[in-house]
């Protein structure tokens, strides 16, 4: 089953798009799919909270899974962190998410 998610990219540019649930797949995994960033700038530590270049924003009212010590650790040292921030290699794509809107953190 896929679920529609917005992101909106660097550029400030919103793309809706599908996301299929049943493939185990995340966030940054999902934006690196679409090619909404440039290669080599998000997901550069292959999705283990290590580097904060899958930084996004939550803008909708979602509830995501607890922010685990490793990526509440790598947000404290990443730029351009709001209240809102995530990092979308923690957030699996499920069926929840249906709606789900976010916007992709400047580089840093």
């Amino acid at each position: 089953m896929d679920i529609n998610i917005k992101i909106t990219d660097r550029e400030g540019v919103m793309h809706e798009v599908l996301a299929p649930t049943d493939m185990a797949m995340n966030l940054m995994e999902l934006v690196r799919s679409y090619e909404l960033a440039p290669e080599g700038t998000i997901g550069i530590c292959g999705g283990m909270a290590m580097c904060a270049s899958c930084q996004c924003y939550v803008k909708s009212e979602h509830k995501l899974p607890e922010i685990t010590d490793d990526e509440d650790a790598m947000l404290a040292e990443a730029f351009h962190v709001e209240n809102n921030s995530r990092l979308g290699c923690q957030i699996q794509i499920t069926p929840e998410l249906e709606g789900l809107e976010i916007e992709l953190a400047p580089e840093s």
